[in-house]
């Protein structure tokens, strides 16, 4: 859909020229833009401006020009701004929008009044972001698709047997300028770019810097995707950013700051995998609704929530913590902390499953999150979030996501919203800002498949134990603005900001150095890296923005007001100054003659200097949308709408093949789109699923089985069967009890995906045993189960 990026104006309004300015320092992008709309219609047209805001984006400068008129963007501290919002017509329309669009998501909006016939508004944006790191190591920098200009076909029909990219790369040129400058003291190697561009440029002599330009936009609906590769190790970079020498000495803009990205190497496999994590689940009690039903007791194991909570406790590992939430109008906890992961207390907790009861009420997410953030974390052991929603979280999404964005260093959110369930979009964005994964249960067969997938994820190894150590010549020192997090999950790095104070006791020295530590398992980890503290200049000072940002939401979270009026003036003027929002300003828009235009390198004029407010205030604002299509606020991907979700509403309603489902899946990982369709289900109605969850329940904390008469029976065998079989009396029955469950659950490990957890806690049990007689035993089984497993069953 084209359009987007104007309010009720599609098709009557073109994007007609693209200017952009992206300036990239390792993982930091700078981007200065401007593009010109045109309406070309015969009728005037209202218009207005969208922009969607994460939690990694600060959008410092915008405003747009109008015939001989600018409407500039400004911030205001927020009472003198609500003030002003009284003063200006139309503000009621914002509402409007807030409530009725189909988007979702946290949005600078601004109304930019009617655009005649032909007319021209140019608009001006700048921003900065924080890039996110690809598994191979390269910075990604996005630019969507809908701000590229329209491709102006030639109306003879000859023309389009041209190859697409040639009427591109034409069309194109004349009104496509698209310049990326890249920077890093590590040196740039190579770029790799979906679009024709020009050969890497290199700006300097050690290859620190370079330069490129697109000659075309990406072919079709692909958003640009650039994704920047750096020389040497990747574990740790950093950009350091002169201070404005214009600001008051000692002051955040007025030193020095250095972003420090943390990038840990994670190996694959950790003998030792030592401390796991505290692992929570969170279950709407209206899934259990129809699973208080008695003739769903023996059907698929995902079909009802106790199922997948059963699954997902037997497939934890020892020594891990764990807790059960259930909440609907209020929320109870199994435990009233985190227990550890024993026999008695996977017992314990097996047993209350039961006892969960549907509750048709309201839904307290945003107290239960309280609660648990209010709860110490446990050192090293990450706490993940595994979250089951079904109802409207009521309109508590914004205080929600404030809290979500408060603690994001400190956890990590699976979530899995029902298929009709509205909170899809919180769902996605709570677990794109905690680094997680959103699945939309389409219907429950999906739910414990799922969510076992991910609980392998929660257990792949992190790096944990992070410290870092700065070595500074004498005379200077650090403060953190942003501190490093306990944790960092595999395939994700961590941004912090700090800020350096002093003067330097001998001038020649402009060289400082940090150093990285941190565990993987019982493995210690060691990294330093050497930073020149005289860097070139930047007089948009994106590091300094970013850093602000976070301190002022920092300040906002340790709950900095007006009663603490030294920091409460000093963080509003520091936002005020570099045009960055914070919770402590409101953004407010001023339509100006071009003679009167406020210029940036001052702070907004007082309200009273305004005349007229009735007739030159906009309304502009920074908004939480509650619309039906959620934006991916995927870190750079600033404006994406999910592409498939008409389409997979769609199926929801009826049983769609295999085919399709496949299809389907190929085009949303092609999109990378986070939904995933589980055709397990369809392929795995012909195993035995009563006796497979019976077989789940009697396995043992550790993994391993006891030879019983319930064993047997779960696996269609009498007792008489499974004890006269065992290959000699020398193998313990519990080893051959555990032999015989682990053949039994790979035999439909085709069909049961989501055994794999269970087989390799067993796995892993057998091989802690002495003198086990692993052969024999799995010939014995083989026979007795008429089954063909080989022996590397007991590798996994």
């Amino acid at each position: 859909q084209r359009g987007i990026w104007f309010f009720s104006s599609y098709p009557e309004v073109e994007l007609e020229t693209v200017t952009v300015n992206v300036t990239i320092q390792d993982f930091v992008a700078d981007v200065v833009s401007e593009l010109v709309f045109r309406n070309v219609q015969q009728v005037p047209k209202e218009t207005m401006f969208i922009f969607p805001v994460d939690s990694n984006t600060v959008v410092d400068t915008f405003h747009a020009t109008m015939g001989d008129s600018c409407i500039e963007a400004m911030l205001w501290e927020k009472e003198e701004a609500q003030k002003l919002y009284k003063a200006t017509p139309g503000m009621e329309n914002l509402r409007y929008l807030q409530d009725q669009w189909d988007l979702w998501g946290r949005v600078f909006a601004c109304f930019l009044g009617t655009l005649p016939p032909n007319g021209e508004v140019t608009i001006s944006l700048c921003y900065v972001q924080e890039l996110p790191l690809q598994p191979d190591g390269a910075a990604q920098f996005c630019w969507p698709h809908e701000l590229f200009p329209w491709i102006k076909y030639p109306s003879d029909s000859s023309h389009l047997c041209l190859p697409a990219g040639q009427i591109s790369s034409k069309e194109m040129s004349k009104n496509l300028h698209f310049s990326i400058s890249l920077k890093s003291a590590r040196g740039v190697s190579h770029v790799v770019i979906n679009s024709s561009y020009t050969p890497l440029q290199y700006t300097a002599s050690d290859q620190t810097s370079a330069q490129v330009f697109l000659k075309s936009s990406p072919w079709l609906q692909d958003d640009l995707n650039l994704m920047v590769y750096y020389k040497g190790p990747h574990t740790l970079s950093a950009v350091v950013e002169r201070g404005d020498p214009k600001a008051p000495p000692g002051s955040l803009l007025g030193q020095p700051v250095v972003m420090l990205t943390l990038m840990p190497n994670i190996p694959e496999v950790v003998p030792s995998p030592g401390h796991l994590g505290e692992f929570l689940f969170l279950m709407d009690c209206s899934l259990f609704q129809d699973a208080q039903l008695p003739h769903l007791s023996s059907a698929h194991p995902s079909i009802c929530p106790q199922n997948t909570l059963l699954f997902l406790l037997k497939s934890l590992p020892l020594g891990c913590y764990f807790n059960i939430y259930s909440f609907g109008a209020t929320f109870k906890a199994f435990y009233p902390q985190s227990v550890e992961y024993t026999q008695e207390n996977m017992d314990s907790a097996v047993g209350r499953i039961s006892s969960i009861r549907p509750d048709l009420g309201g839904c307290d997410l945003l107290g239960l999150l309280r609660s648990i953030y209010s709860t110490p974390l446990l050192y090293g052991h990450p706490r993940q979030l595994f979250i089951f929603i079904q109802r409207k979280v009521s309109s508590e999404e914004e205080a929600v996501m404030a809290e979500v964005c408060r603690y994001r260093d400190h956890h990590r959110c699976f979530c899995f919203p029902a298929n009709r369930c509205v909170n899809f979009h919180l769902s996605q964005a709570i677990a794109l800002e905690t680094k997680g994964e959103c699945v939309c249960i389409h219907s429950r067969v999906d739910m414990t498949s799922e969510a076992v997938k991910c609980l392998q994820r929660a257990l792949q190894p992190v790096a944990s134990g992070i410290s870092l150590h700065w070595d500074l010549p004498p005379g200077l020192e650090v403060s953190l603005i942003r501190k490093a997090p306990e944790t960092i999950f595999q395939g994700h790095q961590s941004s912090i900001y700090a800020q350096i104070h002093g003067q330097a006791q001998d001038a020649k020295v402009d060289e400082g150095a940090a150093t990285l530590q941190y565990h993987v398992g019982n493995q210690f980890f060691n990294y330093t890296l050497r930073f020149s503290l005289s860097p070139s200049s930047d007089d948009r000072l994106p590091v300094h923005r970013m850093a602000l940002m976070q301190l002022l939401w920092e300040r906002a979270w340790e709950g900095t007001s007006r009663a603490e009026k030294d920091t409460w003036q000093s963080a509003v003027k520091s936002s005020l100054t570099l045009g960055v929002p914070s919770p402590f300003t409101s953004s407010v828009a001023v339509r100006m003659k071009h003679r009167d235009a406020w210029h940036r390198d001052s702070l907004p004029p007082d309200s009273s200097m305004l005349p007229s407010p009735s007739c030159n205030l906009v309304p502009c604002q920074l908004l939480w949308l509650r619309g039906f299509r959620p934006v991916l606020f995927e870190s750079t991907k600033f404006w994406m709408v999910q592409k498939c979700q008409l389409c997979l509403e769609m199926l929801s309603h009826k049983a769609p093949d295999t085919e399709t489902l496949t299809q389907l899946s190929t085009y949303c990982k092609a999109f990378n789109i986070s939904w995933d369709w589980a055709i397990s289900p369809l392929a795995s109605r012909l195993c035995d699923f009563s006796g497979l969850r019976a077989l789940v329940a009697l396995q043992k904390a550790n993994g391993s089985w006891a030879l019983s008469t319930a064993l047997a029976s779960a696996l269609g065998l009498s007792k008489a069967d499974t004890e006269g079989q065992r290959p000699s009396e020398d193998v313990e029955p519990a080893v051959w009890a555990t032999v015989l469950a682990l053949v039994w659950l790979h035999k439909y490990k085709w069909k049961v995906l989501w055994s794999e957890l269970l087989e390799a806690k067993a796995c892993r049990w057998l091989q802690d045993q002495a003198e086990v007689q692993l052969d024999e035993c799995l010939e014995a089984a083989n026979s007795l189960l008429g089954c063909f497993v080989e022996p590397t069953v007991f590798s996994m």
